[in-house]
């Protein structure tokens, strides 16, 4: 597999397994309010994914197309953070899962318009409006429940100490995303940490909240090196369809 083909299935696998873990939350949201905003911003990553996993696939030039991709791969042909496919848990657990990811993504994204390669920087410009709402949305949600109640606080706190350790993937570059930043001018992992602290923590600190210590981090998903049982679990219910049907149309 190409470093181009690697990077865009790692941009297409992320919003592919964030957006189906909010589709999740279809029905079953606190209020019907939240219950439509999480399925509006999941309809939103899955958009993303098919416009990213549809480029991987024609860079690859194996005749498989966005769906191959996205249905037809297992476990560790995946490529996403592991933050990403930690499970939901309660709302607040969900909403600080997106908020920790919708700042770097926006920031990958606004990147990713500046690039060299035209394709690339046109689905980032379209996916760039639509993050930047994400990021806001959650970022209110975090500060509106981080210094809520007694329990909404808890319950924040206790999604930032779980997900805190899955953090520190988004930062670590590898050759691929070397690669990319020489041939295209990519963002460098690594550059970003400093203004997605900047973004964050204040707003971590707005919410009340306490960032933990430890500069530990989970690290593999995005190789593929290493995933957690979730994400078997997660593709289980979401490939059913073409498991049990495969090369299926309508």
């Amino acid at each position: 597999m190409s470093d181009l083909v690697t990077y865009l299935t790692r941009l297409g696998d992320n919003t592919l397994v964030l957006g189906h873990r909010l589709s999740e939350w279809c029905g079953r949201g606190p209020a019907l309010e939240e219950d439509i905003a999480l399925a509006n911003t999941a309809l939103d990553l899955i958009g993303q994914t098919q416009m990213w996993l549809g480029y991987a696939a024609e860079a690859e030039a194996k005749g498989r197309t966005a769906d191959d991709l996205a249905m037809g791969r297992d476990v560790w042909d995946f490529r996403n953070l592991l933050l990403l496919e930690q499970p939901n848990g309660d709302f607040g657990r969900t909403i600080m899962r997106s908020f920790l990811f919708d700042h770097w993504h926006l920031l990958m994204l606004r990147g990713l318009t500046q690039v060299s390669d035209a394709r690339m920087a046109g689905i980032a410009a379209k996916a760039v409006k639509e993050v930047a709402y994400h990021a806001d949305r959650s970022a209110e949600l975090v500060v509106g429940l981080g210094d809520g109640t007694e329990e909404s606080h808890r319950r924040m706190q206790d999604a930032l100490d779980r997900l805190w350790p899955y953090v520190g993937e988004m930062f670590i570059g590898d050759e691929v995303d070397a690669a990319t930043a020489a041939e295209f001018g990519a963002p460098v992992p690594d550059m970003l940490r400093a203004p997605w602290d900047d973004a964050v923590l204040p707003i971590l600190a707005q919410a009340t909240l306490t960032v933990p210590d430890g500069a530990f981090a989970h690290q593999g998903g995005k190789t593929g090196a290493r995933h957690t049982e979730h994400l078997g679990h997660m593709l289980t219910t979401m490939q059913w369809l073409h498991r049990a049907y495969p090369g299926a149309n309508w």
